[in-house]
């Protein structure tokens, strides 16, 4: 019986701090600003290798399209911050932690792109 409480009150603990968890991110996704992260985009030049709508380059990113990405807002502040492949880490002092929200929010923002059937330009020239 004792073990049986035990496991009930530490489920409660999680189901608890799971609910905190949520809410913590939840508020920082409602703190950040597509509009001001797309402004955020431009100004420090993030455009110049992966597009205006983060959909990368093959000269510049190998096309790695970053809109939409998959990576959790941490994990993607984590890269920016420390990235030491071509793209150059932002410190806070050139980014502050707010624009890299704001960015973030930007990015997922983007919708997603026709597949090439739903293009007629693309249909017409395969047909031809």
């Amino acid at each position: 019986m004792r073990a049986m409480k035990l496991k009930a009150g530490l489920f409660a603990v999680a189901v608890v701090a799971a609910g905190f968890a949520g809410m913590n991110m939840a508020a920082v996704a409602a703190a950040a600003d597509a509009d001001k992260g797309k402004i955020a985009f431009t100004q420090h030049g993030c455009w110049q290798c992966h597009g205006f709508e983060g959909q990368g380059s093959v000269a510049t990113s190998n096309g790695r399209v970053i809109a939409r990405t998959q990576l959790p807002l941490d994990a993607f502040k984590a890269f920016v911050r420390t990235t030491n492949g071509q793209m150059p880490p932002f410190r806070e002092a050139v980014l502050s932690d707010q624009e890299l929200d704001d960015i973030y929010a930007y990015l997922q923002s983007r919708p997603q792109p026709k597949a090439a059937s739903d293009i007629p330009l693309l249909n017409n020239a395969r047909s031809q």
